[in-house]
C-alpha cells in the first residue's frame, strides 16, 4: 500500500465502503454506493482500478469475478485517514478537532464511553515516565 490514503473524497467514499463491505464485487460496489452517488459502472471500475493501483486495495478472480478487498481493516482505515487530516489540515494539532467534537451535538452514549475510555489512555500514557 501506498504511504498516503487517497484525499480525493470520491475515492475516500469507495475505499471505506469496500474497507467495510469487502471483499467485493464491483458490480455490487456499482449497485450500492454507485447508485447512492450517482455514478455509471464504469466510473466505479475506474475508481477500483485506481485504489488497487495505489496500492489500497487488492483483488482475486472467484468464480470468473473479481472481488475487491481494502488493504487495511476498516477500523486501522479510519484511524489512519483521521490521522492524515490532523497532520495535513490540522498542522497535527487536535484540539482543533477536540473543539469541533465538543460543539457536535449528536454523540450517542456508546461514542461518549469510548471517547471518555481514549482520555483514560491518554492520561495513563502521560503518567508514566
Amino acid at each position: 500500500m501506498s504511504e498516503r490514503l487517497p484525499s480525493a473524497s470520491q475515492e475516500l467514499l469507495f475505499l471505506r465502503f469496500v474497507a467495510r463491505n469487502g471483499p467485493i464485487a464491483a458490480g455490487r460496489v456499482a449497485e450500492e454506493l454507485g447508485a447512492e452517488l450517482g455514478v455509471s459502472r464504469s466510473t466505479v471500475l475506474t475508481v477500483l482500478e485506481r485504489l488497487r493501483r495505489k496500492g489500497h486495495l487488492r483483488r482475486r478472480r472467484v468464480d470468473g469475478v473479481y472481488l475487491y478487498a481494502s488493504t487495511l481493516p476498516f477500523d486501522r482505515l479510519m484511524r489512519e485517514t483521521v490521522g492524515q487530516f490532523v497532520e495535513r489540515s490540522l498542522g497535527g494539532s487536535v484540539l482543533p478537532f477536540a473543539a469541533w467534537l465538543s460543539e457536535r451535538a449528536e454523540v450517542s452514549a456508546e461514542e461518549l464511553a469510548e471517547l471518555k475510555a481514549i482520555v483514560a489512555r491518554l492520561d495513563t500514557r502521560k503518567e508514566k515516565p
